[in-house]
Parts: structure tokens; C-alpha cells; sequence
């Protein structure tokens, strides 16, 4: 199938696929005779693995490292939960990290009075620069 196949089968665009090939995250498709990509079953199933490790936030390193494990059948399934369980503690971050943009605006927006007068805690609070700090 030419790439815009693979991109309908695996939920990613061509543009995208052409950089994880670009970068050696995915083996380049086979080219046929005249120049055009020609992918396979393998390499769809290849490009959906990614594309699900991307969408669960792992980076194209991480995906380069789980590719491996993949491929590698004496692997241990305790390195493949090491990088699940990072990738836990890094969301667990950015959670707390958005309770508190979250909690700070909240608060802002609650010291507003949010009527036709001009004047704004919100807007003063940013141009202060924050002493709001998240």
C-alpha cells in the first residue's frame, strides 16, 4: 500500500510517517520500481505500535527503546514496566502541575468582578508578573 494508505491505516499522516522514517524510528518502507513507498503488513503493525506509544505521551525515544524490547524476544518484561512506570510518574507531575495552574487561576478569576469596569486582577496579576506563583 503507498503512504497515504498507511496513513488511513494507522491513524497518522504522511508527514509524519516520512520523519519516523527519517529519523530511523520505523525501517523506510520498500520502494517500488517507480520511487513510491510500498508498505506491508509489518510496517503498518510497526507505525500503529508507535502511533499508540505517542498518544500515551512516551517520547520518540522511548518509542525507539519500546521498539526494541519489542522486537527482542529474550527481553524482560520488568525493563518494559520501568518505562510504563515512568511515563506514569511523569503524567503524576504534570497532573500536580496543572492542579496548581488550575488552583492559581481559579483564584484570580474569583478576585475578579468581572463587570464593565475596566479595572482587572486578573490582567494587574499578570502584568506584576505573579506574585501568584504556580
Amino acid at each position: 500500500m503507498n503512504i497515504g494508505q498507511a496513513a488511513e491505516h494507522t491513524g497518522l499522516s504522511a508527514k509524519t510517517i516520512r520523519y519516523y522514517e527519517d529519523i530511523d524510528l520505523v525501517t523506510p518502507a520498500r520502494r517500488r520500481d517507480n520511487g513510491y513507498r510500498d508498505y506491508v503488513e509489518r510496517d503498518i503493525h510497526m507505525l500503529r505500535f508507535v502511533a499508540r506509544a505517542r498518544d500515551l505521551g512516551f517520547s520518540v525515544e522511548d518509542c525507539r527503546v519500546l521498539l526494541a524490547l519489542y522486537d527482542d524476544k529474550g527481553r524482560k518484561s520488568a525493563d518494559v514496566k520501568e518505562i510504563a512506570l515512568r511515563r506514569v510518574a511523569d503524567i503524576d507531575e504534570k497532573i500536580e502541575a496543572l492542579k496548581g495552574m488550575r488552583a492559581t487561576l481559579a483564584h484570580l478569576a474569583e478576585k475578579c468582578h468581572g463587570d464593565d469596569r475596566p479595572d482587572c486582577p486578573i490582567l494587574d496579576e499578570f502584568a506584576e508578573g505573579g506574585s501568584e506563583r504556580i
